[in-house]
C-alpha cells in the first residue's frame, strides 16, 4: 500500500477536497511542486491554475485554483484559495467570455484603467481553458 498525506482544498465558499492522496501537483510562485508524505514544511503561494491530485491506488482528480496559499506539513498539505472549483465543473464559455473581455479591456484601456486586474482575469481565464482542454484530451 502506498504512503499517503492528509490533503484539504478549501476555497472561500466550501471545501473542496478532502481525504488522503499519494501527491499533488501545483504551481507556485517560483514554478511547478510536487508534494509526497513527509514533504519538508513550507509555506508558498500559488498562481492560478490546476491542482493534481493523486489518490490511493492511482485515481486522478484536478482542481483549478485561482492562486491562493499552500501549506505542506509532513503529515498534511492545506489548499487555501478565494476560488477553487473541481475541474470537471468549470464553465468552458464562461472562460471563454472572460478570457474575451479581459483582451479587449487591454485593447482598450483609459486613464484609470487597471491593467494589473484585467492581466490577473486573462491569466485565470487562460488557466481554466489549459486545464479544461487538458481534460478533453485525457478523455
Amino acid at each position: 500500500m502506498a504512503m499517503t498525506v492528509q490533503l484539504d482544498v478549501v476555497s472561500a465558499e466550501e471545501k473542496i477536497f478532502s481525504g488522503l492522496v499519494e501527491s499533488i501537483q501545483v504551481t507556485g510562485s517560483d514554478g511547478e511542486l510536487g508534494i509526497l508524505p513527509f514533504h519538508t514544511p513550507f509555506l508558498t503561494t500559488m498562481k492560478p491554475g490546476m491542482v493534481r491530485v493523486v489518490k490511493q491506488f492511482g485515481e486522478e482528480h484536478f482542481i483549478y485554483v485561482a492562486g491562493g496559499v499552500l501549506e505542506v506539513q509532513p503529515d498534511c498539505i492545506t489548499v487555501l484559495a478565494d476560488v477553487a472549483i473541481r475541474a470537471e465543473d468549470l464553465d468552458e464559455q464562461a472562460a471563454l467570455d472572460a478570457e474575451q473581455s479581459a483582451k479587449e479591456a487591454m485593447k482598450h484601456a483609459s486613464a484609470d484603467f487597471d491593467y494589473a486586474e484585467a492581466a490577473a482575469q486573462l491569466a485565470e481565464a487562460i488557466a481554466q481553458l489549459q486545464l479544461i482542454r487538458k481534460l478533453r484530451k485525457a478523455k
